[in-house]
């Protein structure tokens, strides 16, 4: 059994040496700075920061799109046989509907008229479509159309948000419009994993950055049924995959969790590992990341300094005789996919978005 393969399996005892102490070793060599010499201070062997093309699209419509749910109140003429409701139906009800809802084949009822389809149309287009249709029963009309109820654009704030829940985009919004209408984020707010989610898709949209860094390039346009979620600092975890006993999510504590700690966790395998090439996917916003390549063994002898692992890092334990961090993806994807709804957004863009 080599001296690696011991000092590993014993990692139940290991303690993290402080960053300057002096090593208990024949030579009694202090670790030194990163790069100044074969005593490096720093595990890492290799380490490139990653990004993903942030998301690009045009403006939407200025004006408001009518779809179902939304209730429209229309006037024409001033003639209650013809506009939404009458004072007889306002008697009939002791709630009355105030208009007219769009049902789910955006379609309504208009009296005399019958059914209207004015799903996916604006309110100008609407009122045209009305005063054409009502030129059988009225010389020259003409029609107001107003929306009493935003019911159609659902957009969903979840997580550390001040106020949480669903609200309806009465008017075209972007990502800062929307986290207002919540009344911002709460102070527990974790805001590097927050992400945009849209047809079950994380988005390349890099809410930390615009939040933290105004930049506005992320300041990107929602659409009906998007989701912000920004999750919040309790119950962090790392992952842990590869050429170990243990794989998946491994909490963080308090006081930060060590790559040897994470690792001691996830219990490696009794052979086939390589442990100088322990690689790393470290997410920093929903488009940047790192890929970093440690040489745990040097940990493991003291060599240096212990590696701090991040919330949501993503450690791989290879195999040996491993190749490149292609082959490390691949290794990888599945393991990734079995976790896939609580990865960091950047993990979930980068390698498992179709």
């Amino acid at each position: 059994m080599s001296a690696a393969l011991a000092l590993l399996q014993g990692c139940a005892a290991y303690r993290d040496i402080r960053p300057g102490s002096i090593l208990g070793i024949s030579s009694q060599e202090r670790l030194t700075p990163v790069g100044k010499s074969e005593t490096d201070a720093s595990p890492v062997v290799e380490q490139e920061t990653v990004t993903v093309p942030f998301l690009e699209e045009p403006a939407p419509p200025a004006d408001y799109v009518v779809g179902p749910g939304d209730v429209l109140f229309i006037n024409v003429n001033g003639q209650p046989e013809f506009s939404s409701i009458s004072a007889s139906s306002i008697a009939s009800s002791l709630h009355p509907l105030l208009g007219n809802r769009v049902d789910g084949s955006g379609n309504i009822q208009f009296p005399i008229v019958g059914s209207v389809q004015v799903g996916g149309l604006t309110l100008p287009q609407i009122q045209k479509r009305l005063q054409e249709l009502l030129t059988k029963y009225i010389k020259e009309p003409w029609v107001i159309v107003e929306v009493t109820e935003y019911k159609s654009h659902p957009l969903y704030l979840l997580g550390a948000f001040k106020n949480s829940g669903t609200y309806y985009m009465d008017r075209p919004l972007n990502v800062l419009q929307g986290i207002a209408l919540a009344n911002g984020y709460d102070p527990s707010a974790n805001l590097s994993g927050a992400r945009i989610i849209r047809d079950k898709k994380v988005m390349p949209v890099d809410v930390y950055d615009l939040l933290t860094r105004g930049d506005q390039r992320q300041n990107v346009w929602l659409k009906p049924g998007d989701t912000i979620f920004i999750p919040d600092t309790k119950n962090q975890q790392v992952f842990v995959f590869g050429a170990v006993k243990k794989g998946g999510p491994v909490p963080m504590t308090s006081k930060g969790l060590t790559l040897a700690e994470a690792i001691a966790t996830a219990e490696i395998r009794d052979t086939g590992y390589d442990i100088n090439h322990i690689r790393i996917i470290r997410s920093i916003s929903a488009t940047r990341g790192e890929l970093i390549v440690v040489d745990f063994e040097r940990i493991l002898r003291g060599k240096a300094l212990p590696f701090m692992l991040k919330e949501g890092d993503i450690v791989f334990v290879p195999k040996s005789g491993l190749g490149d961090w292609n082959d490390a993806i691949n290794e990888l994807l599945p393991s990734l996919q079995t976790v896939s709804a609580i990865l960091q957004p950047f993990v979930s863009i980068k390698y498992l978005r179709q």
